[in-house]
């Protein structure tokens, strides 16, 4: 039996969460998949429950689940001088290291690019952002008024594991192409790091084509041919950057689901964020939900060794297919008129 967590998060969180536990339910349900799932509280509701916006009570709950559901959280609009109101560091606190975001582009839906299908993973344990390298303090400093310093990490550790994530990914798809994208010619340590990690594992996956190409190249080609692409393996400034403009090519963030993953759990977390001024009105779009719990089905079934959850995965993933294809209930960002839990509906019936 599967363990799965559900954190609701904070405005939209409250509405597209429900939708994908509505969705997994019914495909664990066709599939004989045996789920528990696990309601805990983040954000402000924790914050009322419990006086902090990530509980103890949640961070002990978190540690026996498989995986779990993130909603967004709302953190704009938390105070700022109150240090148990803050953004939850889920990703951090359970080494989540591997972001893993696709763009898929749908033949009816408007997009800068059609017959996109692309999978990035970006490394999100180390990088520049100073929150994700270090333990204690900050990554950034100011000596003076004139000089401001942040520091870039990458571990051999970090690098590999990322990159093996990668080609695990890319074994399951048809064309098994990996590409590494970095900037060795200039950050010749880190990248240099990066990159030799990359070229390491690649070895060990033979049936899968490796490619690497210069961070600064790859933005253009992405915009001009994003079709060349399959899988895209990147450090975390740089994969933080290009996730959004591969979501950009395909129709915005509303299509951009996503899982954070680590050695034994993942977290299934949309792209998108809390989007608090259409809060309450059940027109937010579910997909990158669903999508982002479909994902955490098919993780559990590859590392799990789960058959019954990889059928989940792909009875979701066919679903909402053809939701979209028939375009009859989709909600007004993709061009429809129906509700959040109206889409929720079709999928898991559907499934």
């Amino acid at each position: 039996m599967l363990k799965i967590g559900i954190l609701h998060g904070d405005d939209i969180g409250l509405e597209v969460v429900p939708e994908a536990v509505k969705v997994m339910k019914a495909a664990a349900a066709k599939t004989g998949l045996q789920v528990e799932w696990l309601p805990l509280p983040i954000g402000k509701q924790a914050h009322e429950l419990h006086g902090h916006t990530m509980p103890d009570v949640t961070i002990e709950a978190l540690k026996t689940v498989d995986g779990w559901l993130q909603g967004p959280i709302g953190h704009n609009a938390y105070p700022r001088d109150d240090p148990t109101w803050i953004n939850p560091p889920l990703r951090k606190k359970f080494e989540l290291f591997a972001s893993v975001k696709p763009v898929k582009s749908y033949p009816n839906l408007p997009s800068v690019h059609k017959d996109v299908d692309i999978v990035f993973l970006r490394e999100v344990t180390e990088g520049m952002q100073s929150s994700s390298v270090v333990f204690a303090g900050s990554g950034e400093f100011r000596p003076n008024d004139d000089i401001s310093i942040g520091m870039r990490v990458v571990t051999r550790k970090g690098a590999n594991r990322v990159a093996r994530e990668a080609f695990e990914i890319a074994r399951t798809r048809e064309r098994k192409k990996v590409t590494s994208v970095h900037k060795e010619p200039v950050f010749r340590l880190v990248c240099g790091m990066f990159a030799e990690e990359c070229r390491k594992v690649a070895a060990e996956f033979p049936d899968c084509t490796f490619e690497e190409v210069l961070v600064d190249g790859f933005a253009m080609k992405l915009v001009m041919k994003p079709q060349q692409y399959d899988v895209v393996v990147t450090t975390n400034q740089f994969g933080d950057i290009l996730t959004d403009e591969g979501a950009g090519i395909v129709g915005g963030l509303g299509l951009a689901p996503g899982l954070c993953v680590g050695a034994n759990q993942a977290m299934a977390q949309a792209t998108h964020g809390s989007a608090p001024d259409i809060a309450g009105q059940g027109i937010a779009n579910p997909y990158a939900m669903i999508m982002s719990g479909q994902m955490l089905f098919e993780w559990l079934g590859r590392r799990r060794s789960e058959p019954k959850a990889a059928d989940a995965a792909q009875r979701i993933a066919r679903s909402m297919d053809r939701l979209i294809a028939e375009a009859k209930l989709l909600t007004a960002d993709l061009g429809g008129k129906a509700s959040t839990s109206q889409m929720g509906d079709v999928v898991a019936a559907g499934v």
